[in-house]
């Protein structure tokens, strides 16, 4: 017989089972860690309306009556009103609220 080198097929199919398999237990953490990273970001998003919500009693005195009049003061702009998950950001009884 002959001297070949290379892997046969059972050691191919074991190797890319075990890779399969760590494959598959990687891809529910990652997907669950990206969730965290959309809540805490629209968690900052919401504490940067309450900044500007402040921003606007302290200058005007009275709370803003929407999320439209802070964009229109210049204390945010819209792309601070949606969070990157697609929830909105509003502003109710002069606080922010996640919607």
């Amino acid at each position: 017989m002959k001297n070949r080198k290379g892997f046969t097929l059972l050691e191919m199919i074991i190797v890319v089972t075990i890779i399969s398999i760590l494959f598959l237990l990687t891809v529910p953490n990652i997907q669950k860690t990206l969730g965290i990273v959309d809540k805490r970001g629209c968690d900052a998003l919401s504490k940067t309306v309450d900044s500007a919500i402040l921003q606007y009693r302290l200058d005007h005195g009275t709370n803003p009556g929407s999320a439209q009049d802070l964009v229109s003061e210049g204390l945010l702009t819209n792309e601070q009103l949606t969070c990157d998950d697609g929830r909105t950001i509003s502003v109710s009884n002069g606080q922010a609220q996640v919607h």
